[in-house]
């Protein structure tokens, strides 16, 4: 009997498996899945990222291919409900199918609201939106830098309220102000400024606006991202944030150090108005002409009262002309007077300037004088006898006899350490000589003059001796035998010989050359 199973077609497990993946891809080709991830523990060495999501019944294995990951707007984080676009597959190996991701982001507004919370209080707890952090801005900057979109109104509102302001020098950076690359760019832009000359022909800009319009909370997001945070937190150069409208806010106003509503109220924070300062100036200029003015016109009503308080040159002078005159009137009869008096104690200096007085003066200082001397005479023979006596003592408190005795032994020791040195200097001074006999007999040995004495010569080229047939045709030649040298020019038959000094050739050697 034939069972109903009889007629099913047989698969293979490769067959069924292939068969299942084509139903799965082909009935759910792009599917929005919306539920929380689980099992995220960032991505694999690989680039991907490997996750599940999940809600309270089931569960979905999800992948993320590295080149999709990089794109992705919003990074999966644990515990997050997102959205996410992509289509199913299977993988045979496990008999599992899983949901390759193509698109990530948050399930609704609120799901970004959170998101932006918990990234508002961590950066917050780093201290990058502390007050302490902001500078002020600069009074009057020179260069402004402009981090916005260049096609957009923006750049051209900024522009346009700078040039009615205070015209300066704007330097534009063009970056994307939405989409997935926007917060790099702009993070990029900022430090970009900062890493810019003082001087140059592109110069370091005294401010910076980050600038952008309205839009909604998707639009404005990559002004929320972590590295425009960090990027503004850590410039050198004051940051005015301008993005959205006055009701928008986002993580670079926390960060920056002024936040304008729009970007026009960004550019009017930046400068003042020229037309204002200008007549502020000619306000300060008037008050200060006016001030020196009335300085001037008080410091001359002081003068004049001053003038008018002083007496008279003649009322001043009177008193001491009286004076003047009254003196000089007196000085002929007091210089008369004057003279008399020294002309009288005079006389009487000379009244007692005798000749007699003056022998009795000198007389007593000679007698002085003697009393002096002899006094000094008998001072001196006090001390002379008081010194030989003390000398008497000292003497015979100094016994003579253990000096002499160690002045002897010192003597003998000397003579003993004399002869030993002289005993010394001669044991070496024949070693020496024996050693030195001992060179002259090896020097007289081994000295090639004892050949020479045996009939042998040495020839030479130049300062070189000659070894072998190394001697060519025409060279001049030094013979030295043991008594004398011999001058030689080398031949192709013979050798040549002159003779170049007088002393007489060996006998038996004159017949190895030709006269």
């Amino acid at each position: 009997m034939v069972g109903p199973s009889q007629n099913l077609v047989e698969f293979t497990v490769s067959e069924l498996s292939a068969a299942v993946k084509r139903a799965v891809e082909d009935g759910f080709s792009y599917v929005r899945v919306r539920g929380e991830i689980s099992g995220y523990r960032g991505p694999h060495s690989s680039g991907h990222a490997y996750f599940t999501l999940k809600d309270d019944k089931a569960r979905l294995e999800a992948v993320v291919w590295r080149l999709t990951f990089q794109k992705l707007r919003f990074k999966p984080a644990e515990g997050m409900e997102v959205i996410a676009t992509g289509r199913l597959t299977t993988f045979p190996g496990s008999s599992k199918y899983q949901m390759v991701i193509d698109v990530l982001e948050p399930a609704g507004v609120g799901a970004l609201m959170a998101l932006l919370e918990d990234r508002r209080k961590k950066l917050a707890a780093e201290g990058l939106f502390d007050a302490s952090r902001k500078r002020p801005l600069p009074f009057l900057p020179r260069v402004i830098g402009v981090v916005t979109s260049p096609t957009g109104a923006v750049i051209r509102d900024i522009l346009h309220r700078l040039s009615d302001r205070f015209p300066v020098h704007v330097v534009l950076w063009p970056v994307k102000v939405q989409g997935e690359t926007s917060g790099a760019e702009v993070a990029a832009a900022i430090r970009g400024f900062n890493a810019l000359p003082e001087t140059g022909r592109v110069r370091r800009p005294d401010v910076i606006i980050v600038a952008r319009g309205g839009g909604s909370l998707e639009d404005l997001w990559g002004f929320n991202d972590e590295i425009v945070v960090r990027a503004t937190a850590e410039s050198g150069i004051p940051v005015i944030a301008a993005v959205g409208h006055e009701t928008d806010t986002t993580l670079i106003d926390h960060a920056a150090d002024r936040r304008a509503p729009t970007p026009t109220a960004a550019a009017e924070m930046a400068v003042p108005v020229r037309s204002e300062l200008i007549a502020a100036v000619e306000a300060l200029s008037g008050r200060q002409r006016g001030a020196v003015l009335r300085r001037m016109e008080s410091g001359r009503r002081d003068l004049l009262a001053a003038v008018r308080a002083l007496p008279k040159a003649d009322d001043l002078l009177g008193i001491p002309r009286r004076s003047l005159d009254e003196l000089s009137g007196r000085l002929k009869g007091a210089l008369g007077a004057n003279a008399s008096q020294h002309r009288l104690a005079y006389e009487r200096c000379a009244g007692r300037l005798t000749r007699d007085g003056l022998l009795r003066f000198f007389a007593q200082q000679k007698l002085r004088l003697d009393g002096l001397s002899e006094r000094k005479h008998r001072a001196a023979t006090v001390r002379l006898e008081r010194w030989r006596t003390d000398l008497s003592l000292q003497a015979r408190r100094l016994r003579i006899e253990p000096i002499e005795a160690q002045i002897a032994r010192d003597r003998r020791t000397l003579d003993e350490l004399g002869r030993g040195a002289l005993r010394s200097v001669r044991a070496i001074r024949s070693a020496k000589a024996t050693g030195l006999a001992g060179l002259d007999q090896l020097l007289r040995t081994l000295s090639y003059r004892n050949v020479l004495a045996r009939g042998f010569a040495l020839v030479r080229s130049g300062d070189k001796p000659v070894h072998g047939a190394q001697v060519t045709t025409g060279s001049l030649l030094d013979i030295e035998f043991h008594d004398g040298h011999v001058s030689a020019v080398a031949t192709s038959g013979a050798v040549r010989h002159r003779k170049r000094r007088t002393e007489p050739v060996a006998a038996g050697q004159g017949n190895l050359f030709d006269a």
